[in-house]
């Protein structure tokens, strides 16, 4: 999990998950990005959950078309493996040019997420 997850993203997740539970409607920018590079899934994380921190939050596309926002586990994503066997890695260029609602209306029309 770590290799997916840098330690300062996790601490900007984390608050992003505190500021989440104060703030109804809270509306941040994805912190990390997280693909197969053998299928089509693509994750775009905003918060973990600081009651549980296996539990984040994001924009989830497993590439059948239908990208939607909501909850994961870190450790069953850092399991998986894509059809040549290779694990899930990190976007280690991304960075989030708008907020997550955008990312999610784009990915809605598009059928799958557009960064």
């Amino acid at each position: 999990m770590t290799a997916l997850i840098t330690d300062d993203q996790r601490t900007v997740l984390l608050a992003n998950g505190r500021q989440s539970l104060e703030e109804e409607g809270f509306d941040p920018a994805p912190v990390v990005k997280l693909f197969t590079p053998d299928a089509g899934a693509t994750w775009l994380l905003t918060h973990i959950d600081p009651d549980a921190p296996d539990h984040a939050y994001g924009l989830c596309d497993l590439g059948l078309g239908c990208p939607e926002l909501g909850w994961l586990s870190l450790t069953e994503v850092a399991e998986l493996r894509g059809p040549l066997g290779l694990p899930v890695e990190r976007d280690l260029y991304f960075h989030a040019e708008k907020r997550v609602s955008a990312y999610a209306r784009e990915a809605r029309q598009a059928g799958r997420i557009v960064t």
